[in-house]
């Protein structure tokens, strides 16, 4: 009878070193994109980085299409096409990153995140990596944290000077809730880190929890959230709560039990800091309304919001006059009906802004304080237009105010007013 284990004991001892050659030969194909410093995948990523960080890029997108793989960088918060390459590539260069993040690069399938650190002409730059499988392959998004960008501080944001002290006298407090609402990108956490940065003391317990931790500050207690490890928001906020805290910062107020738990900590005695994901200063507080935490609380917790958007500037290296169009100058006078203005100015496209007409950003606020007639209509559920037309009656600017005053001032232009704040 044939004898299976004898046949294979049987092999040469020669076999066995070519079987195990062959094995070395197909993992060393399959991991040269690790292996090679120098090998032109690895110039690619630094290549990619390099230049994301030249341009000023927040993120890299790297996309597979049907026919090519697509680099585009946001940039001031507009993706622009940097490069086309050969759809061969993405293969190669996903795996490359996920390597370099940590990343499970068997899996092609689920979405993953992932993270590493670089350092690029001498500046140290922490990169998020996240994954996701569409139906051309997998699409890969980076995000450069330049850490010589977290050291902005409040005077720099922008902000009108009576806006500015009017924030800075509120962020001083010893008790209560500051809630700064936007959109994602609006710029929330800078203004919550340039706040931090207002009252970080030697004789304070600052503590923050956040995801992600996007730049560190010495002197500062932060706190990373991990859901696998049961760790999230509400979990986090409470524990911060047993650790003798003077101000807590909570990078995202995203279900009820986060919101409760941070009104509850400003109304025994801690200064809260959080962002709220709103179109307005006057929706974010109806958005704590829609997660159930009581009228009365939110009037007697919440000293003031601060809403926001970032406009891009006008680039300085090809500004020229132009003519707006009918709608735009509809849009200008109608909030600035006394203006004189007749120059115009916009961006034509140059090498300094990659083609766009604009370079770097703006913020525009607007900061509504809760007087007692804010807290009073609060308390009786009244609508988001109410709120906000009692705020603008006792002297709230509204953003698109703000926004059209920038554009007085040749900063930026109305089509991006239009484009970022402006609803029909």
């Amino acid at each position: 009878m044939f004898n299976r284990s004898a046949t294979k004991e049987s092999a040469s001892p020669k076999d066995q070193v070519v079987a195990d050659v062959s094995t070395k030969a197909r993992v060393a194909e399959h991991s040269n994109v690790a292996t090679d410093d120098d090998g032109p995948v690895v110039q690619m990523v630094t290549s990619l980085v390099s230049q994301g960080l030249r341009d000023r890029a927040s993120d890299i997108h790297i996309e597979p299409l049907n026919d090519i793989l697509r680099i585009r960088y946001r940039i001031d918060g507009n993706l622009v096409e940097a490069q086309k390459l050969p759809l061969h590539l993405h293969s190669s260069l996903v795996s490359r990153l996920k390597i370099m993040a940590g990343m499970n690069i068997v899996e092609r399938r689920r979405p993953q995140d992932g993270q590493f650190s670089t350092t690029v002409d001498g500046r140290e730059v922490d990169v998020r990596v996240a994954t996701v499988s569409t139906v051309f392959g997998e699409k890969l998004v980076m995000r450069l944290l330049d850490k010589r960008r977290s050291t902005i501080g409040l005077s720099e944001l922008g902000m009108p000077n009576d806006t500015h002290e009017m924030y800075s006298q509120m962020v001083c407090s010893p008790f209560g809730m500051v809630i700064c609402a936007g959109p994602t990108g609006a710029g929330k956490t800078t203004t919550l880190y340039a706040s931090l940065m207002e009252i970080n003391d030697i004789g304070k317990n600052v503590t923050t929890i956040e995801d992600p931790v996007e730049y560190v500050f010495p002197g500062i207690n932060q706190v990373q959230t991990n859901e696998q490890a049961g760790l999230t928001f509400a979990t986090g906020l409470r524990a911060l709560l047993r650790q003798d805290p003077d101000v807590i910062l909570v990078g995202e107020i995203r279900d009820a039990d986060t919101a409760r738990i941070a009104v509850q900590s400003a109304l025994t005695g801690h200064f809260v800091l959080s962002s709220l994901h709103g179109t307005d200063a006057a929706a974010a507080l109806h958005r704590l309304l829609d997660m159930g935490i009581e009228a009365f609380l939110i009037a007697s917790s919440v000293m003031g919001v601060i809403g926001q958007r970032l406009l891009r500037r006008i680039c300085d290296s090809c500004k020229q006059p132009y003519e707006p169009d009918a709608e735009e100058m509809a849009l200008f006078h109608h909030h600035l009906p006394k203006s004189e203005k007749a120059l115009f100015f916009h961006g034509v496209g140059c090498q300094d802004c990659s083609q766009t007409g604009y370079r770097d950003r703006i913020g525009v606020y607007e900061l509504l304080k809760l007087s007692p007639a804010i807290r009073q209509l609060i308390v009786e559920h009244a609508t988001t237009e109410r709120v906000r037309q009692l705020a603008i009656d006792e002297g709230m600017r509204p953003m698109i105010a703000e926004a059209i005053n920038l554009v007085d001032s040749d900063i930026t232009t109305v089509a991006e007013v239009i484009r970022t704040l402006y609803v029909a």
